[in-house]
């Protein structure tokens, strides 16, 4: 929950439930299914690459997974699952809700993943494509806007030096 922020003592069943930070263990343990039903079947792995979203949420993730990769991508902000429908595209953004992963598959192994999903009742949303250009951009539908549109290399390179 929201411990890490408070004096000890002070936390309180209603606000540990009003934390975006809600373990579930019986999920955590589908997705981990998922991912190892992935990893065992070696050279036809449709999992390219993945990410554990924690620390910055998705800000973090998803640009560090695309950068791995050096390609760019669009991504679709509410097509992310969350528990939340009232969240403003910057909760949504930065929401380090737990047992979260971001995963690059590839179009035709899309099936594949969507089968082992399904077997293992393990939830999922396909959420942007990767694009040559290394160019981020998130896309929200509920105000029709661009929260995050910029290169990589001016959110993930270095800073300029201050004089």
């Amino acid at each position: 929950g929201a411990a890490s922020s408070m004096d000890t003592g002070a936390n309180t069943e209603s606000l540990d439930f009003d934390s975006v930070q809600r373990g579930n263990p019986e999920l955590q343990r589908r997705a981990q299914e998922v991912i190892d039903r992935c990893w065992q079947m070696g050279e036809q792995n449709p999992i390219v690459s993945i990410h554990d979203v924690g620390a910055g949420g998705i800000s973090n993730a998803f640009p560090e997974l695309v950068n791995d990769a050096k390609v760019g991508a669009v991504f679709q902000l509410r097509d992310v699952h969350n528990e939340e429908p009232g969240m403003s595209p910057r909760e949504l953004w930065s929401n380090e809700a737990q047992e979260r992963y971001v995963l690059a598959v590839t179009q035709k192994d899309l099936p594949l993943f969507e089968a082992l999903c399904a077997r293992e009742r393990c939830p999922f949303a396909v959420v942007g494509v990767a694009t040559e250009e290394r160019h981020l951009t998130v896309e929200d539908s509920h105000f029709g806007n661009k929260p995050v549109d910029m290169e990589l290399s001016v959110l993930l390179g270095k800073p300029p030096k201050m004089t």
